[in-house]
């Protein structure tokens, strides 16, 4: 049992102030040699960990000869459920429960001294419950374990059991009061998973100055594969972090802010209205900006790109009992299909491949797809495009496609692709790559001292390939970014390693890929393509 007293100085503690949110001035204390401010409030010094008796439950869960090791057992504690682990002979108790869409752990993998959710593959540490792989923001609760006359006991905070999720301690601004409101100590541009991730791994390694993030969204950061998905959420459904959470940490977020340049000299953004904000460190998140049709009457009203909740609930509202046609097979062409095929009267799906998913999953995974959708009422128009969008009144009536068929259509979604959100950064001198991406190296680095890249908009050496260059516009793999910038904007000197992880669901089927296949030239299936219960190995 460890006891630690802090006495702070008479003459010290009269010369403490009250910061601009009302908390107490931070103590200062250092690693290795490095600064880190931490208030005392969110770090309690004490030798129990649960504070009040009240909330902690203690229950015997099984004996110690009932688990071998590598084996994982969900076990009731009266007031809610953990997850008893067993390996290398230590007894170790988390949450059973992934905090990001609450799958069952125990279904996942266990694998020196990780365990991996089985619908997604975040990774959580057996240990301390850190979260070490994404997607997902937060870790697991971590309960004590004890052994007592053969019998295993788990002790338990109740609050814990019945949330299942624990944020990462993080420490806070030192006080906003003294910084000039242009400049910032770390400008994130972007306000998707790769930025707050970023702005919230900054904060758990004890970073206490300024940190910006901007973005053109109205919204805060939310979860974006659900504008396909779950295309009725609102905002606040979907939000990744509450209001609240960015004012606790002290994290600044300006919405409805588009930059139009970067001065990497002078190290300043100069944001579309005029207003111009120097930085220290920058990260450039700003990902995809979708497509649109090159067609006569592209512009007109009932056509959609979903890039924000009003885009996806406007859809949905427009597409009940009504025709809609979908142009791309792309991700989301594909589940928006899904989501619209009970809502709509008619889905027509209009795609330049002869197999939606061609160069992704193959032919006959896309086939097997393809039959799934049709058997759901989609209508498939395969090996065209769109020539002419027509209206009546004012409004979308008809889609030409050039092969003369003509689909009655109220509303049109068009899912056929993206480019890199980078156009802002032609004249910075920041290395862009043919296709518009921003090239960085295995610490998200870009060519310019202090200027960070993360996300769908960037290329980066991918170890599982031998380093090869490549863009993985995944949501696993954005939260891995901002990850990895934030350690190296402290100069931790972390690489890049992950394992790409994507998944989609449709019609209640999910399709989870794990990897980089890109350039196969092969396809290996064991299991049964026609009723979707499959593996398929990918090779070269």
């Amino acid at each position: 049992e460890v006891k630690i007293e802090v006495v702070i100085p008479e003459k010290e503690r009269s010369k403490e102030e009250m910061s601009p949110n009302g908390k107490a001035s931070p103590l200062i204390y250092k690693v290795n040699g490095t600064a880190r401010h931490y208030h005392l409030e969110e770090h309690p010094i004490a030798s129990n960990p649960y504070h009040n008796p009240k909330d902690v439950v203690e229950a015997s869960v099984c004996h110690v000869k009932d688990l071998e090791n590598g084996q994982m057992r969900e076990v009731d504690l009266g007031c809610g459920k953990a997850l008893l682990i067993k390996e290398g002979g230590e007894f170790h108790a988390v949450g059973h429960k992934c905090p990001h869409y609450g799958a069952p752990l125990v279904k996942g993998v266990l694998s020196k001294g990780r365990v991996r959710c089985p619908w997604h593959g975040a990774c959580f540490n057996i240990s301390t419950g850190d979260i070490e792989d994404f997607p997902g923001l937060d870790s697991l609760p971590r309960f004590q374990v004890k052994i007592e006359k053969e019998k295993v006991y788990i002790r338990a905070s109740k609050q814990a059991l019945q949330t299942q999720r624990r944020t990462k301690m993080m420490a806070k601004c030192i006080s906003l009061s003294n910084y000039n409101l242009s400049s910032t100590n770390v400008l994130i541009i972007g306000a998707g998973a790769a930025g707050l991730v970023c702005a919230e791994t900054l904060r758990q390694e004890g970073f206490s100055d300024r940190i910006v993030m901007c973005t053109m969204d109205r919204h805060l950061p939310y979860d974006r594969p659900k504008l396909s998905k779950s295309m009725d959420s609102h905002p606040e459904q979907i939000a990744l972090r509450p209001k609240e959470f960015f004012c606790t940490y002290d994290i600044e977020v300006l919405t409805e802010m588009q930059v139009a340049a970067v001065d990497v000299k002078s190290k300043i953004a100069v944001f579309k209205d005029g207003f111009k904000m120097e930085y220290n460190k920058l990260l450039i998140a700003t990902g995809n900006t979708p497509k649109t049709l090159s067609c006569k009457g592209k512009e007109m009203e009932n056509v959609f790109n979903i890039r924000t909740p009003e885009d996806a609930n406007r859809v949905v509202k427009l597409a009940t009992s009504k025709n809609v046609v979908i142009v791309g097979a792309s991700f989301l062409g594909m589940e928006v299909a899904a989501y619209l095929a009970e809502r709509a009267h008619s889905v027509s799906l209009v795609e330049l491949e002869h197999v939606p998913f061609k160069k992704f999953f193959g032919e006959r995974v896309g086939r097997a797809v393809m039959k799934m959708f049709e058997n759901n009422r989609v209508k498939f128009y395969m090996q065209t495009e769109v020539s002419e969008l027509r209206e009546q009144e004012g409004k979308l009536k008809e889609v030409v496609l050039k092969s003369g068929k003509v689909l009655r259509a109220d509303v049109c979604v068009v899912g056929v692709g993206a480019v890199p959100a980078t156009g802002f950064l032609k004249q910075s001198g920041i290395n862009i790559d043919s296709k518009g991406f921003i090239v960085v190296n295995k610490m998200m680095q870009t060519n310019i001292p202090g200027v960070f890249a993360a996300g769908d908009a960037v290329t980066f050496p991918l170890a599982l390939r031998n380093n090869k260059k490549v863009n993985v516009p995944h949501w696993q793999m954005a939260h891995m970014h901002g990850r990895i910038t934030a350690l190296n904007m402290l100069a931790h000197g972390t690489e890049i390693s992950t394992v790409p992880y994507l998944w989609t669901a449709m019609f209640g089927k999910s399709i989870r890929y794990a990897g980089h296949g890109e350039g196969f030239d092969d396809v290996v299936i064991q299991g049964d393509l026609d009723e979707l219960k499959f593996v398929a190995f990918y090779t070269k």
